[in-house]
C-alpha cells in the first residue's frame, strides 16, 4: 500500500550562499528520506513512467527495493539500462518524462523519481563494499570485434556501456582531453560535481575494459574510413554530440565581450575557469546579458552570477514559454538573475575600443502559435531601448560539427547538417551507426542515451550478420 504523504522536500544550498560558490546546490535525499519518498510510489500495474523514460528504466521496481532498504538491489535494477545513474539522476528532465506521467502528478504531486535515483548511485558510490556486482564479471567472456565510439557524450558512453557488456572490444575516440562531452564541458560543477560524480561513472566503463583515447579528432586526427580500413574496427558508432553554436546574425556579434555559451562554459567547466589555482581566462565583466531561455542559458547565467556579475537572461517570450527546466528557472530566480522577458536583441554597441558598451533591444509581445505550439514573438514597433552590459552570451542552440561528415564519403546529412539515419542508428554507410545530439540537433541526455542504446544494439544485430 502507497504512503499517502505530500511529496519529500530534497534539501538544498541556501541561495544566498551559492549564488557565490560552485558547490552542488542539491544536496539530495539521505536514506530514511528516500525511503519516505519511495513509500508513496503506487506500483502500477501499467507504469507509464517507463513508458516515459528513453532507457526504459525499469522505476517502480528499483522503487521498491528503496522501499525494502535494499539499495544495492535497486542499483543493480537501474544498471541493467542505464549506465550514468548518477548523471540522469542530477540532469534529466524528469518532470516531462518519467516524473511528468506518473499517475500520482495527476492530481498532485508525482514521485520524485530523478532524486531517488540519483540517491541510489551516491548510495552505491559512497559504499563500495556493499556491491553485489562486478562490470567485469558481468560482461560476456567471448571476445568478439571491435568497435570504434566517435565521441565520449553521453549517447558515445551509454554505447560504449552496452557493447562491452555483450563482449565487444571498444574504443572510444574524444576530441578534447578529457571524456564525458557535455557532461564535462557544458555542465556546471554545481549541478554536475565532475571529480566526485560524472568521473567515477566513466570509470565503470574502463573496468568493463572500454578503451578511451582522447586527444583524437575523428576528421583531422584520424578519419572514420581510417578506423574501418587500416585499424580493424568492423563497426563505428558516431556520437559527436551538437558543439556548433548558433548566432542571431545582428551588428555587433564580432565585438570582443561577446561569447558563445559554449565558449563561455567551456572555459569554466573543462577549463577550470572558474578556480583561483588555473590559469585559464575568463571574461566575465561586472553586467552580463545571456541572450536565450533553455538550460544552457540558465548554465550560463547562474555561472556569471558565480563569477561575480550582474546577469540579465534576456528572452523573447514569456516565462512560461522557457525552454528551460522549472527546477532551474526556479534556482536562478532565487539566486538573483534578473528576466527580461518580451525582449529580443536587434544589435551589440560598442565603445571606443571595440568592446560591448550595450544591447539595443526591442519589446516583443505574442502573437498566434508557431509550428513549435509556442505563441510567435512579433515585434512591438517603436519600443527600441538599451541594457547597459559589457558581455554579451549567446545561448541559441547548437547544431552538428560538421567535421565527420565532411571527411567521411557517403554520409549523408539532412538540411540542419545532422547525420542521416534509421530509427535503429544505421547511416547511409554500411557499418556505420549514429545518435544522440549529432543526429538531432541539441536535446538532452537521456535522449542521446537511449539513441546510444538503440545503436549499440543494432550494431550487435549488424555484425552478426557479417560474422
Amino acid at each position: 500500500m502507497a504512503n499517502r504523504i505530500p511529496r519529500v522536500a530534497v534539501r538544498e544550498q541556501d541561495p544566498l550562499e551559492r549564488a557565490h560558490n560552485f558547490d552542488e546546490v542539491c544536496l539530495g535525499f539521505d536514506e530514511s528520506e528516500a525511503r519516505l519518498e519511495a513509500s508513496r510510489c503506487l506500483n502500477c500495474k501499467n507504469p507509464r513512467c517507463i513508458q516515459a523514460c528513453p532507457v526504459s528504466l525499469k522505476i517502480p521496481n528499483f522503487i521498491e527495493k528503496v522501499v525494502a532498504g535494499d539499495i544495492p538491489e535497486a542499483y543493480n535494477i537501474i544498471s541493467e539500462d542505464s549506465s550514468l545513474p548518477a548523471v540522469c539522476g542530477r540532469v534529466c528532465p524528469q518532470e516531462t518524462q518519467c516524473e511528468g506521467n506518473c499517475i500520482l502528478g495527476v492530481k498532485g504531486e508525482s514521485v520524485a523519481i530523478g532524486k531517488l535515483e540519483r540517491f541510489v548511485a551516491d548510495y552505491m558510490r559512497e559504499h563500495p563494499e556493499k556491491s553485489t556486482s562486478n562490470p567485469s564479471e558481468a560482461t560476456r567472456s567471448a571476445s568478439k570485434a571491435s568497435v570504434a565510439v566517435v565521441g565520449s557524450g553521453p549517447a558515445g558512453l551509454a554505447c560504449a556501456a552496452d557493447l562491452a557488456h555483450w563482449g565487444y572490444k571498444v574504443t572510444i575516440f574524444e576530441a578534447l582531453h578529457k571524456a564525458g562531452g557535455v557532461l564535462e564541458y557544458g555542465i556546471p560543477e554545481f549541478r554536475l560535481p565532475k571529480e566526485k560524480v560524472l568521473r567515477p561513472e566513466i570509470d565503470k566503463l574502463l573496468e568493463m575494459g572500454v578503451k578511451i583515447e582522447t586527444d583524437v579528432i575523428i576528421g583531422r586526427t584520424l578519419t572514420v574510413d581510417d578506423l574501418l580500413d587500416k585499424m580493424g574496427f568492423k563497426a563505428v558508432f558516431i556520437g559527436t554530440g551538437a558543439g556548433l553554436p548558433k548566432f542571431m546574425g545582428i551588428p555587433g556579434e564580432n565585438l570582443c565581450g561577446v561569447f558563445s555559451a559554449n565558449e563561455f562554459l567551456t572555459r569554466s567547466n573543462l577549463m577550470k575557469a572558474y578556480r583561483d589555482d588555473y590559469a585559464t581566462p575568463i571574461f566575465v565583466g561586472k553586467k552580463v546579458c545571456v541572450v536565450g531561455g533553455g538550460n544552457v542559458a540558465m548554465d550560463a547565467a547562474r555561472t556569471a552570477l558565480r563569477l561575480g556579475a550582474e546577469v540579465h537572461i534576456v528572452y523573447r517570450r514569456t516565462e512560461a514559454e522557457l525552454p528551460a527546466r522549472r527546477e532551474e528557472v526556479h534556482h536562478a530566480t532565487e539566486e538573483g538573475i534578473i528576466f527580461d522577458m518580451l525582449t529580443n536583441p536587434v544589435e551589440i554597441l560598442p565603445d571606443e575600443k571595440g568592446w560591448v558598451k550595450a544591447l539595443r533591444c526591442i519589446r516583443m509581445t505574442l502573437g498566434e502559435p508557431d509550428q513549435s505550439g509556442r505563441r510567435r514573438p512579433v515585434c512591438v514597433e517603436g519600443s527600441e531601448f538599451e541594457i547597459e552590459a559589457d558581455t554579451v552570451i549567446m545561448a541559441l542552440g547548437t547544431c552538428s560539427n560538421p567535421l565527420v561528415a565532411k571527411t567521411t564519403p557517403g554520409l549523408e546529412v539532412n538540411p540542419r547538417g545532422g547525420l542521416v539515419c534509421s530509427e535503429q542508428g544505421q547511416t547511409s554507410r554500411e557499418g556505420v551507426f549514429a545518435g544522440g545530439d549529432a543526429v538531432t540537433g541539441a536535446a538532452t541526455v537521456i535522449l542521446a542515451m537511449g539513441a546510444g542504446r538503440k545503436a549499440a544494439a543494432a550494431i550487435d544485430s549488424y555484425l552478426k550478420t557479417q560474422s
